[in-house]
C-alpha cells in the first residue's frame, strides 16, 4: 500500500476490502511521505520493518528487485489525488499490478499517458469506484442489457453530502485539507464524488454522454475549490440526464441515488438503502429487489455472500472489486483466460473518461455554457 498513514481514512478500507476474502495479505509498504509516520503505521499493520519504507520509489525499487515469490504483487494506493499518477507510474513500468483510488489524475494528459502505459506493461489496473460493486447495481446493469427497461429516455444521478457545509479545512482537520486545496484534489465536490455519480450512470446505462452543461460553485466563503454543482446531460442517443453533487448539503451524509427511466419501466437505487433496487412499470405493480435470491443476474449473484435478508455493505462492495481484479491478476499469472464475470470492474480507461468528465464539467462551469463531452480513452 502507497499512502493510508496515520489519520488517513480509506487505508483502511481498502486493506479490509483487499483481505477480506483471503484472496490477498498486506506485506509492504510506503504509508506516508514522512518515514517516522510510515514506520508507525506500518507497525499497527504488525509489517516487518524491512518492507516498511518511507518513500514510493523506494518501495517500487526495492520490492522490484526481490525475487518472484517474495514481491508484491500489487499495489493499492490511497494518497491524495495529486500523488496518483506519479506512483501508479512506478509500479507500472516495473510490472507490479495497480488497484487505484479514484479520481484516477488530476490532468487528463496523466490518465491518458496511464493508459498507454498498463497497455505497454500488461499489468491489471483497476481503479476503486467501488460503489457499482453493490449487489443490486449489478442487477440494474443487468436489467438494462436485458431490456426490461426499454429504451432509457432520461438519468438522474446525484451525490450528495454535507459535511464541507462549513469551512473545516480552516480547523485543521486532515480530509478537509487537502480535499478543498486545488494543488492536491484537483477539483472539489466534482473530482471527490460527482466523478462516482458519473460512473454509477454510465456503468448502469451504459450511455456516454455527448455534452454537459454545467452550474458550478464554490459556495462557502473563502474556498478555493468547487463544492456544489448542478448538471444537464445529454446522451448520446437522445437520452437526457440531471447530475448533480454536492458537499454543501446540510444533513445529507452519503447520498448515492440514481433514477433511470426507459419507454417500458424505472428503477430506483439508493446507496445509503443499498440491499433494495425498485422496479416500476407504467402499468404494473412495484418491484423490489433484494440479494440473496436466485432470481438475481449472474454478476449479483456473484457479488452476494450472505443469504436473503442479511445486510451487506461497502466493505464487501469494495472486497467485489478487489476480489475480481485478484482473480483477473491470478489468471494471468496461472495463464489461463479469467472468468468474464471477473472482468467487470473499473480499469485505467474508465479512471481517463471520469477525468475528462472533471475537466469538462469544469470547463463548462467557468464558460457558462454547453460543452462537447465525446470522449474516448486511449489503450483499447
Amino acid at each position: 500500500m502507497v499512502g493510508g498513514g496515520p489519520g488517513a481514512f480509506i487505508g483502511a478500507v481498502h486493506n479490509r476490502a483487499a483481505t477480506l476474502d483471503g484472496l490477498a495479505v498486506l506485506v509492504a509498504g510506503a504509508f506516508s511521505s514522512d518515514a517516522a509516520k510510515s514506520r508507525a503505521q506500518g507497525e499497527t499493520y504488525g509489517l516487518s520493518a524491512k518492507r516498511v519504507y518511507g518513500s514510493f520509489m523506494e518501495m517500487a525499487e526495492r520490492e522490484a528487485a526481490l525475487t518472484a515469490d517474495e514481491r508484491i504483487e500489487f499495489v493499492s494506493i490511497v494518497t491524495p489525488n495529486h500523488m496518483h499518477f506519479p506512483v501508479a507510474k512506478a509500479f507500472i513500468e516495473r510490472g507490479i499490478h495497480v488497484v487505484c483510488d479514484k479520481p484516477l489524475t488530476t490532468t487528463l494528459e496523466d490518465a491518458e499517458e496511464l493508459c498507454r502505459l498498463v497497455k505497454k506493461h500488461n499489468v491489471v489496473f483497476a481503479l476503486t469506484h467501488a460503489y457499482v460493486a453493490y449487489p443490486m447495481v449489478k442487477q440494474a446493469r443487468a436489467l438494462v442489457q436485458e431490456g426490461k427497461l426499454g429504451t432509457v429516455r432520461k438519468v438522474v444521478v446525484e451525490y450528495s453530502q454535507g459535511w464541507l457545509s462549513q469551512p473545516l479545512e480552516q480547523t485543521g482537520s486532515k480530509q478537509a485539507d487537502w480535499r478543498t486545496d486545488p494543488a492536491r484534489a484537483g477539483a472539489g465536490a466534482i473530482g471527490d464524488i460527482g466523478t462516482h455519480a458519473e460512473h454509477l450512470a454510465r456503468y448502469v446505462t451504459g450511455l456516454e454522454m455527448e455534452k454537459l452543461f454545467a452550474d458550478v460553485a464554490s459556495v462557502v466563503p473563502g474556498r478555493r475549490i468547487d463544492d456544489d454543482a448542478n448538471m444537464l446531460v445529454h446522451y448520446q442517443g437522445g437520452a437526457r440526464g440531471i447530475l448533480f453533487c454536492s458537499q454543501i448539503s446540510v444533513g445529507e451524509e452519503n447520498r448515492l441515488a440514481i433514477r433511470v427511466y426507459g419507454t417500458e419501466a424505472s428503477l430506483e437505487w439508493h446507496q445509503e438503502d443499498p440491499n433494495f433496487l425498485c422496479v416500476r412499470h407504467a402499468n404494473g405493480p412495484i418491484e423490489t429487489y433484494k440479494p440473496g435470491n436466485g432470481y438475481l443476474a449472474p454478476a449479483a449473484q456473484r457479488g452476494t455472500r450472505m443469504p436473503a435478508g442479511h445486510p451487506e455493505g461497502l466493505h464487501e462492495a469494495f472486497a467485489n472489486l478487489y476480489g475480481s481484479a485478484i482473480r483477473v491478476m491470478k489468471a494471468r499469472q496461472d495463464g489461463v483466460e479469467p472468468d468474464p464475470l471477473d472482468l467487470d470492474y473499473p480499469d485505467v480507461r474508465d479512471g481517463a473518461v471520469g477525468v475528462h468528465f472533471i475537466q469538462t464539467a469544469l470547463r463548462s462551469g467557468r464558460e457558462g455554457d454547453w460543452v462537447d463531452a465525446t470522449y474516448e480513452a486511449p489503450g483499447g
